[in-house]
């Protein structure tokens, strides 16, 4: 008996080790500027805010994530994006079901408000996140994210609310993301 507590003893502690390292590089990184690999990060401070026009944004295809910032609640995360017709867009999948509900926080939040701040290749945005539920725009967002990804993104699930698409618009004069 003693031998199957000391036994349990070690492995409680051994499993504990990585447990806490994860809890703790999570914690950790939610006050850094950025997020830090899968882990959500603060807010997105360094690097010049882009101030004059809208940008040409087809450079985005060659950039695999971008760093998302919402402003309320303020914390950061990487993301996909596509360009389309001129415009940005990110995605959320799994929406439909109860681990991508659980997990994927930020869509409803960003839903509620809007205002982001994004960081493509060390230059930063003010944006207004848009949610698109409907029109003709799905196809081609769709068929961006299936061509760079590989997603099975289809118009079809946009639609029916198991992914939902944001375009991340020009920030109207009267609002401020910082």
């Amino acid at each position: 008996m003693k031998i199957l507590r000391l036994f349990f003893a070690i492995v409680g502690g051994l499993l504990l080790i990585p447990i806490v390292a994860v809890a703790t590089v999570s914690v950790s990184s939610r006050g850094g500027d950025g997020p830090s690999g899968v882990f959500a990060g603060g807010e997105l401070v360094a690097g010049e805010l882009h101030a004059s026009g809208e940008p040409d944004w087809s450079f985005t295809e060659q950039v695999f994530t971008i760093e998302l910032q919402l402003v309320n609640p303020l914390r950061s995360r990487l993301i996909w994006v596509v360009e389309s017709d001129g415009k940005i867009y990110i995605s959320c999948g799994y929406m439909n079901s109860a681990v991508g509900r659980m997990w994927k926080h930020w869509a409803v939040e960003a839903q509620q408000d809007g205002r982001a701040v994004v960081r493509i290749a060390g230059k930063r945005y003010q944006r207004q996140l848009v949610r698109i539920t409907s029109g003709d725009e799905l196809d081609g967002v769709a068929n961006a994210l299936q061509s760079k990804y590989r997603s099975s993104t289809s118009r079809a699930s946009i639609e029916a609310g198991d992914s939902w698409i944001f375009e991340l618009a020009p920030l109207p004069s009267n609002q401020s993301g910082e």
